[in-house]
């Protein structure tokens, strides 16, 4: 054999290697384009399907709304347009601002009950009755959302605290310590200039101790309120201020709806329930017990947020007769012995509220300040930086 066909055989073989790496290359490279054009396509089909199911199928159709109803409760309402069109953004807000307000026109006739003083016991011969708390906290928990059930047996117990800053809202855990109540839940609502207001300018009406403390109607004659009157029963609905006054209303802030009355529910589905979101309500039983339900929203894995209509139905399951809507989103807290109970859904923690309901031992301790006195609520700037 030649000595020099070796390096001839050994170089045909290096040839043959390298052509057989390149048309490996080009059949991996023709199948990774051959894949991403599959992956491509499956992509645009599940998309064209899911546009399919959203817009055509009743199903879908009810995804879209619940999804943009969640965004109207949010800083991103606006957001809503790109689900559902901005022609329907603004009939669906003007529908729900409608079915709120006839929400609140059916005159409520519950009565409470009062329990008799309990009778004198000889301690000789017999223990008196345990006697119930005077607040009790429950989790309760649903379809994705989580929260607390917060019991107060004695509704003469509650007031209505008041923020004790000038210009600025305040954090229902520094009311409940500042005014030595043992438990409290934000309460009213107030102007929010791109969810950056300062807390300090409600909306509606304000009513502490029977006083009027807040009247920012302006022209309006009457507002949907949450409140209590002397005797501890709940009044909530439409009225006008010289309702109110014969109706002897002691704590109230204005919001909506009102979503039980005379012991029925008023929404009658999921589907109008205004989307997903914190919540605050309250509500009150035949005898007399104060139902505040708070719950958490906005946190995937631990809490997506609830509908009214979910609220609704927690109400009843605990015996509510009547029962209304408060501030929610990022306002949602409650408060138990000067710690937070519940996952506020704001990423700085508690907002700077006007208004929050408080439960006192000894009530008629509570000193309790109008800081509104002698302002005009056309003057107030709503968003003018908080002064810490």
């Amino acid at each position: 054999m030649s000595t020099s066909s070796l390096p001839e055989r050994s170089k045909v073989h290096r040839n043959k290697k390298k052509a057989q790496g390149k048309s490996i290359r080009k059949r991996k490279k023709k199948n990774r384009l051959r894949l991403l054009v599959k992956l491509m396509l499956y992509t645009l089909l599940v998309m064209l399907a899911g546009a399919g199911w959203l817009y055509l199928l009743p199903a879908g159709q009810s995804t879209r709304y619940l999804l943009a109803d969640t965004l109207i409760t949010t800083q991103h309402r606006h957001w809503a347009k790109y689900v559902i069109g901005e022609t329907e953004l603004q009939r669906r807000v003007a529908a729900y601002n409608e079915q709120f307000l006839q929400m609140g026109d059916e005159r409520d006739t519950h009565t409470i009950a009062t329990p008799p003083p309990a009778p004198a016991t000889d301690s000789s011969t017999a223990s008196a009755p345990e006697a119930k708390p005077l607040v009790e906290i429950e989790k309760i928990t649903g379809s994705g959302y989580a929260g607390y059930m917060m019991t107060v047996h004695d509704p003469t117990k509650v007031r209505l605290g008041i923020t004790g800053t000038a210009g600025s809202g305040e954090k229902v855990s520094h009311m409940v310590e500042r005014t030595g109540a043992i438990a409290g839940v934000n309460g009213g609502g107030f102007a929010d200039p791109n969810w950056k207001g300062n807390g300090f300018k409600p909306i509606g009406l304000v009513i502490s101790r029977g006083k009027l403390f807040y009247n920012g109607l302006g022209g309006k004659t009457s507002t949907q309120i949450v409140g209590l009157d002397k005797q501890g029963k709940m009044i909530a609905g439409n009225y006008s201020l010289e309702e109110l006054r014969d109706l002897g209303v002691q704590e109230a802030v204005t919001f909506q709806p009102r979503i039980i009355v005379n012991g029925r529910g008023l929404f009658k589905s999921d589907k109008d329930g205004w989307g997903l979101a914190p919540r605050t309500a309250m509500g009150q039983r035949a005898d007399g017990a104060l139902l505040f339900v708070v719950i958490d929203g906005r946190q995937p894995g631990y809490s997506v947020g609830a509908t009214l209509y979910d609220v609704q139905q927690v109400m009843l399951e605990h015996g509510a007769v009547i029962a209304a809507n408060l501030d929610g989103g990022s306002s949602t807290v409650l408060v138990k012995d000067n710690a937070i109970v519940n996952k506020p859904s704001s990423q700085y923690g508690e907002r700077y509220l006007p208004t929050a309901f408080l439960v006192f031992e000894h009530p008629e301790q509570a000193d309790i300040a109008n800081i509104w006195e002698g302002l005009d609520p056309s003057q107030i700037d709503a968003g003018k930086k908080r002064s810490q």
